[in-house]
């Protein structure tokens, strides 16, 4: 038997993306339970979006946070699965049918299933560059055999060599916050999102719970939704740091193994600074070759490929990494040294 499915849409000032998200959900193959916009105390028009597309509607007075945001949509939701999507995220038709099915078909112990997020926008070079590194896969479910440094950067290192194949459904570590869907029993068994992740690392801080719990987290590649990303560098860099962050909120948190750092921008920081010794040129040659070997898919991607701009790739991804090794330092010397919370 399918499930009863509610659907929680999250926005902060996205009245343009709760519009597209909302018609989005309006053409799906199959029908929720219901649609609830939680309004995390924004000053636009996405409460009269919400009324004028005839959806639940959660406001906010003032600004919560992600977590509470969503927790206010569980609280709303009357379905056996909650489905949450973003308001800056488009279902495809069959995304509700899709969970729909997944759902129906797994076995009982799990408790959170995903969908794929694919990355859309202006067209132009960094659009092509999050599809070829979308940051919004989920976490892989290696992640739980082990904490140690020798475990994460084994796993870093085969992820600059190959990309993860699809399958049919998998397990994995955690979902993705744009597309993810949960038992409703499970999620309150666990007593919903940690309100203090106001943004980034709310849904790994829920799914680590789930699974400590017993459930297990699987992803599947029919429900799939469209993120419209910003084509923009700072955005990259903007939201890399956002991650940042919620590392720091997790590892304050649970305290096990060691924070999420990149070895990358240190280790090319380092070679830098020794060929600095024989002169600029020997620097400069140094900045280009080091991040082609720290990840590699750039160059493979340019000769499977021949889309040349591929070459670019690795030095995004330490601009990425250095933006994400801030964002996490920031969060844990504010919270560590100043008191405050991140």
């Amino acid at each position: 038997m399918r499930p009863d499915i509610s659907v929680v849409l999250c926005s902060l000032n996205g009245a343009e993306g709760v519009d597209r998200c909302l018609t989005a959900l309006a053409a799906q193959t199959a029908r929720p339970a219901q649609i609830t916009v939680v309004d995390d105390g924004s000053t636009d028009s996405t409460g009269d979006v919400a009324r004028a597309h005839g959806v639940g509607l959660v406001r906010h007075p003032v600004n919560r946070g992600v977590a509470a945001a969503r927790n206010s949509g569980i609280a709303a939701s009357t379905g056996s699965i909650i489905a949450f999507v973003d308001d800056d995220c488009e279902p495809h038709p069959t995304w509700l049918a899709g969970i729909a099915q997944v759902w129906s078909e797994v076995d009982d112990d799990v408790v959170g299933v995903g969908g794929r997020v694919r990355p859309t926008g202006e067209p132009g070079y960094l659009l092509g560059f999050h599809r070829r590194h979308n940051p919004l896969e989920p976490l892989d479910e290696a992640l739980a055999l082990g904490d140690g440094f020798a475990h994460r950067l084994r796993l870093y290192a085969q992820r600059q060599w190959r990309r993860a194949e699809p399958t049919e459904l998998r397990r994995v570590f955690s979902l993705v916050g744009a597309n993810m869907s949960f038992r409703a029993d499970a999620v309150a068994a666990v007593h919903g999102f940690d309100e203090a992740f106001r943004f980034g690392g709310e849904e790994v801080d829920l799914c680590m719970r789930l699974r400590a719990a017993g459930g297990r987290i699987a992803v599947s590649e029919h429900p799939v939704v469209d993120h419209r990303f910003v084509t923009e560098l700072h955005d990259v860099l903007r939201r890399s740091r956002a991650y940042g962050w919620g590392s720091a909120r997790m590892f304050d948190k649970w305290r096990s193994g060691l924070p999420t750092v990149f070895p990358g921008p240190v280790l090319l920081l380092a070679a830098v600074a020794v060929a600095a010794r024989r002169g600029i040129p020997a620097a400069a040659a140094c900045a280009l070759l080091v991040p082609q070997l720290l990840h590699p898919r750039g160059v493979r991607d340019a000769v499977e490929t021949g889309a040349l701009e591929s070459l670019a790739d690795p030095y995004v991804r330490v601009a990425q990494e250095t933006a994400e090794n801030v964002g996490l330092l920031s969060g844990l010397w504010r919270a560590w040294v100043t008191g405050r919370p991140i």
